[in-house]
């Protein structure tokens, strides 16, 4: 068998609003996280009591992705104004 090998060049990376994308998944655990609270006896009787948790332990990541991102954002904004400039050479 031969080694498969791309008939194309590899489509540019689509860069959207990666911190709009983060918050709102991490708005949606968090609310998923909610809305199972009020059943967490059946949950727990049930031995599904780390579905509630996961919502919760997602929602505190999705924080730190929103941190993570926003310096990312901020870091690429700092270069390209960086790169913008032209140097003067004395």
């Amino acid at each position: 068998m031969t080694k498969w090998t791309p008939r194309h060049e590899a489509p540019e990376p689509y860069e959207g609003n990666v911190v709009a994308t983060i918050t709102g998944g991490t708005i949606a655990w968090f609310i998923l996280f909610l809305a199972q609270l009020p059943f967490y006896g059946w949950f727990h009787d049930n031995g599904h009591l780390w579905w509630v948790w996961t919502c919760l332990a997602a929602a505190a990541l999705g924080l730190l992705g929103i941190w993570y991102v926003r310096k990312r954002d901020a870091a690429i904004r700092r270069h390209g104004a960086g790169a913008a400039e032209p140097r003067s050479e004395s």
